[in-house]
């Protein structure tokens, strides 16, 4: 057993896409934080659940829930649009205020039971051209090896849009190193590497210099009274190049994370053992 750092950022999104809300204490279940991406945004065009990647001004959004959630069932959350104006996710007028924001006819809707396939099939094949598409690759850069993961997720999120019962892109949890965003930062020193634009649950200090999460990858982590089973590093989209917070449009952002670290940034995990977390508590390997 060995301590690999500490907690010194938790963050949980209620809206898949949207900002989110920093938290100094949280409960995890099978499905990660409580609450984390309990809705998400159907595209009523294609018929596919569709966040940022698709919609880029839904990162300029707060959300944050009214209440703290104390299971996995779905609460509502209140969300503050660029101008001020405050809704809730459950505001009759909901739809038609997003679709008016986006200029595209959307739907807001909780998390669903994993049982609705329909409501989880993705419409558009994920080929090629759709894969650079949604991970805004140049033409002269490589997809990535999306064999890094396990194979019942690749299933998984190729049938569907997330994981069924889930608004995930792939997997419950989100780790991130302030080494990894440091070690970007000495690479280009002109972008700003920075916690929002990387949407993690857990932003970890003290690790070892560079990219720390790497080496947890096949291997149990402890933080506080849960455990985690580190899978795969974190394949990044061009949903890091774009507005969040008072980060501005940087699409040298994902070039050099291209370029020099893979194209990954932190790493994904899924739940081993529930219980709390809270800033302060180490991050063991075990």
């Amino acid at each position: 057993m060995a301590i690999v750092g500490n907690i010194s950022e938790i963050w949980r999104y209620p809206v898949k896409s949207m900002q989110g809300e920093s938290l100094t204490q949280c409960v995890i279940s099978e499905l990660g934080i409580l609450g984390d991406r309990g809705w998400a945004l159907r595209d009523e065009q294609s018929g596919e659940i569709k966040g940022a990647k698709k919609f880029p001004k839904l990162m300029q959004i707060k959300a944050r829930y009214i209440t703290e959630p104390n299971s996995d069932q779905i609460i509502p959350a209140d969300i503050t649009f660029p101008n001020g104006d405050t809704s809730r996710c459950d505001a009759p007028n909901i739809n038609e205020q997003l679709s008016n924001y986006l200029g595209s006819a959307v739907s807001l809707f909780p998390r669903l039971p994993a049982d609705n396939l329909e409501h989880y099939l993705r419409r558009v094949a994920l080929n090629e051209p759709e894969l650079r598409s949604l991970l805004a690759r140049e033409p002269d850069e490589q997809l990535p090896d999306l064999s890094i993961m396990a194979p019942e997720v690749i299933a998984e999120i190729t049938e569907f849009t997330s994981p069924r019962g889930t608004y995930f892109d792939a997997y419950p949890i989100h780790l991130l190193t302030t080494s990894w965003l440091a070690a970007l930062s000495e690479t280009n020193p002109t972008s700003r590497f920075e916690t929002a634009r990387f949407r993690p649950n857990f932003v970890i200090d003290g690790a070892e210099q560079g990219l720390a999460e790497l080496d947890w990858c096949g291997k149990r982590l402890r933080i506080g009274e849960a455990e985690f089973d580190c899978d795969a590093p974190t394949v990044r989209c061009g949903m890091t190049t774009r507005a969040t917070a008072d980060l501005p449009d940087d699409t040298k952002v994902l070039r050099t994370i291209v370029r020099e670290t893979d194209q990954n940034v932190g790493a994904y995990a899924t739940v081993n053992k529930s219980g709390p977390v809270k800033i302060g508590d180490t991050v063991e390997l075990i």
